[in-house]
């Protein structure tokens, strides 16, 4: 089969006539049969070819503004949101988030900030910008510009109620709400995280209303840390914060008292852990004890009470087994110094009067040993 000659007049195939090619191609003396599939895909590929060869509208949803940057605007609304003046457009940012329109609320109120950063606008602008994130669901994001507003704007008229609004997201997380990767994809829990959202509510305003249960608030995050969804509790930061507490708002008997009395759970707690350190169960007792006599009629005093007898007996015991260890291996004065312990410890444990027996049996090995 010949390749038919071309006629330089002729005008360019169609795509009409591109679709009744023949099913046998020849080039360069070589034939080629296509099988029918293939021609099908062949009459296909041109047909869309062809289509997207045709004039078409193409929206630009994407807008760039010198000075601004890119912004994203629907088909149809191009700039029907800008305004010239920063008044103008924080009340078109103010009347979208009264009308629940968060997207175009964000949108305008982040153009007063950027355009106008140094008029009197501009705060109210980045208040509502932190408001659209916190009604999105973007509460970590909104922490942190408010945060960023009070750093700027410390006199804004709002700043309790702005700190108040920090306190309530943090108290979110410290419920366990989870942190976000990239501020939409929950990733788990972190207390740490929380307590450093506390740290700067406390930051921010050491003396301000939601400040105290703040402080406080760090040493439960430290205590409710977990790693690897296993609890690994922070004991001494926690106690820190509570300390903290105690001496920053000392005036305000109510969270001194809170805060004294968290410490010595915190020792007492730490106390409890695999190392079973005894000078932790000391330290409790102290806290204990001090707070008592800061605040006798207080209702827990008769549970600090108990919890102090506890850690007394557990010290008590404690005490009797070391110096049974030192005994059993003849090593007699660790054994009397360990069974004093015990006796003075806690004279009414039920170890004491054992110790004192023992004492008692020790006596002629430990002058033997001196001679």
């Amino acid at each position: 089969m010949r390749c038919p000659k071309r006629d330089a007049q002729q005008p360019k195939l169609r795509c009409d006539a591109l679709l009744r090619l023949p099913r046998v191609l020849t080039c360069l003396g070589l034939v080629v049969t296509i099988s029918p599939m293939i021609f099908r895909f062949v009459r296909v590929l041109l047909i869309a070819v062809c289509l997207l060869a045709l004039p078409y509208p193409a929206p630009a949803p994407l807008i760039y503004r010198p000075g601004e940057g890119w912004t994203y605007e629907p088909y149809g609304g191009e700039g029907n949101w800008v305004q010239t003046r920063a008044k103008d457009q924080l009340e078109v940012a103010q009347a979208a988030y009264d009308k629940k329109a968060y997207g175009l609320a964000l949108k305008a109120a982040r153009r007063v900030v950027k355009v106008w950063p140094l008029s009197d606008y501009a705060p109210r602008a980045q208040y509502l910008v932190a408001l659209c994130y916190e009604a999105t669901g973007k509460e970590e994001k909104a922490f942190k510009t408010y945060k960023t507003l009070l750093e700027k704007q410390p006199k804004i008229t709002n700043f309790d109620a702005i700190l108040e609004r920090q306190y309530k997201i943090a108290n979110q997380f410290l419920a366990g709400k989870w942190f976000k990767l990239w501020g939409y994809i929950p990733v788990f829990p972190s207390m740490p995280r929380t307590a450093k959202m506390y740290t700067d509510i406390v930051k921010t305003g050491p003396y301000s209303a939601v400040a105290p249960q703040s402080q406080l608030n760090i040493g439960t995050a430290w205590e409710k840390a977990k790693t690897m969804g296993f609890k690994t509790p922070d004991y001494p930061a926690a106690i820190q914060a509570y300390d903290t507490a105690a001496d920053r708002y000392h005036d305000q008997p109510t969270v001194a008292s809170e805060a004294i009395f968290r410490a010595g759970l915190a020792y007492q707690k730490e106390s409890q852990t695999p190392d079973r350190d005894q000078s932790n169960a000391g330290r409790a007792i102290a806290k204990f004890t001090d707070f008592m006599a800061l605040y006798p009629y207080d209702p827990r005093v008769p549970q600090a009470q108990k919890i102090i007898a506890d850690l007394k007996g557990a010290q008590a015991r404690g005490n009797f087994d070391i110096a049974r260890f030192y005994e059993k291996r003849k090593k007699w004065e660790g054994a009397r110094i360990y069974y004093n312990a015990v006796q003075s410890m806690d004279p009414n444990s039920p170890y004491a009067a054992e110790a004192l027996r023992r004492i008692d049996q020790l006596k002629p090995r430990l002058q033997g040993a001196t001679k």
